[in-house]
């Protein structure tokens, strides 16, 4: 046989005769190397040890039970996907409490010989299966990390390069060609902020991005990227502003436009986070709509209401189509707006918001404009 057929079997039950009948019959497939255990606790130390290929469990054990032994290990993320087939010789055993415990496969005994190895070789090639395709997931994962790590050099190099020209350090240069080397910076610039999100998304997706929770002021955050992007949306006419409803979890509920030497103001709105992280996610929705409205205004409210913060965005641009809407979300997801960018950054913005236990959700109409909601759980005083 050749190597995709090779397997790490681990054989479960409690009776000495079932566990000798199972290693017979599986001694006869020279690529299947057996492990066995007598017990529950003993399987869940043979994983922990040397995670098996598969697993054929026996249901019916004195104190950890095959479906305990399969939840414990389906509950355990750390470990590979291991497929179990289920053994029992009882017909009260529920297959559906099996399958529902994480099991793959249920088999009663007494079992015909060419039916079992015909389930382990089913099992054998779900395994590789499985890992073949998570292969495929690192090394795209892997390749990705590396592309764009390596693209922001050259990158920041070029630019630093292209803006010493701009300022005559190399010697005059003509209006037409100060004009061109301006694009070409703005067109790295573009590309560099493209690589950098598509670097976070693939931390974020990777589980290796670090992040540095403490108690932010959802507040003082947007009105920072307010007044960041308000020159982008002067440039194009658009009014850009942020409306601080009253907090109700808070005495006296605040004034929406008080005076900044209120402690209150600036603190009202409390969240844990990381205040980098939430702020990027804060910019990515504003520059968006102002990016896609042409006319009219770009209006934040901040509100609250039961245990959850709210921030919304809403625009007077186009509007997006309904199946846009069903997808905005999703990799690589770009739209059909002229506009439309590499469709990272509301990926990467809905990964910050649910890490730190929130949503964006989006209520949109075609020729009405659009709303992005952020929701985030309240800090309360």
């Amino acid at each position: 046989m050749n190597s995709y057929n090779t397997a790490q079997i681990l054989a479960v039950d409690d009776t000495p005769d079932n566990l000798f009948l199972l290693e017979t019959v599986l001694s006869e497939v020279d690529s299947y190397q057996l492990r066995l255990a007598e017990s529950g606790e003993a399987a869940l130390e043979a994983v922990a040890d040397s995670p098996p290929d598969i697993i054929l469990l026996d249901v019916m054990m004195p104190g950890l039970d095959g479906y305990e032994v399969a939840k414990t290990i389906r509950s355990q993320p750390e470990l590979p996907y291991i497929p179990i087939l289920l053994l029992t010789a009882h017909e009260q055993s529920s297959l559906v409490t099996g399958l529902d415990a994480g099991a793959d496969d249920f088999l009663r005994k007494p079992f015909d010989v060419d039916e079992l190895l015909a389930r382990v070789r089913s099992m054998v090639r779900l395994k590789h299966s499985i890992d073949a395709h998570r292969y495929m997931i690192q090394q795209r994962d892997d390749f990705v990390a590396r592309l764009t790590h390596d693209l922001r050099t050259p990158l920041v190099a070029a630019n630093r390069v292209l803006d010493l020209c701009l300022h005559g350090t190399f010697g005059p240069i003509a209006e037409d060609a100060k004009s061109a080397l301006e694009q070409v910076v703005t067109n790295n610039s573009n590309l560099l902020a493209m690589a950098n999100t598509l670097l976070e998304v693939y931390r974020h997706d990777a589980g290796q991005k670090l992040f540095r929770p403490t108690m932010v002021s959802l507040e003082a955050l947007a009105e920072d990227v307010v007044q960041e992007l308000n020159p982008l949306a002067s440039e194009k006419n658009l009014e850009l502003s942020l409306d601080v409803k009253p907090n109700p979890t808070l005495n006296g509920g605040g004034q929406s436009n008080g005076d900044k030497s209120d402690d209150a103001v600036g603190d009202r709105y409390q969240v844990k986070g990381d205040s980098l992280e939430l702020r990027r996610l804060i910019t990515n929705l504003v520059g968006n709509a102002i990016k896609f409205t042409d006319r009219g205004s770009v209006e934040l409210s901040l509100y609250s209401h039961g245990d959850m913060t709210y921030l919304s965005i809403e625009d007077t641009g186009p509007g997006i189509s309904r199946a846009d809407q069903e997808e905005i979300f999703d990799w690589f997801r770009q739209g059909t707006h002229m506009r439309a960018g590499s469709g990272l950054g509301l990926h990467l913005s809905q990964r910050i918001a649910q890490t730190h236990g929130g949503n964006i959700s989006l209520d949109s109409r075609l020729g009405q404009g659009s709303t992005f909601t952020l929701s985030l759980p309240s800090l309360k005083e």
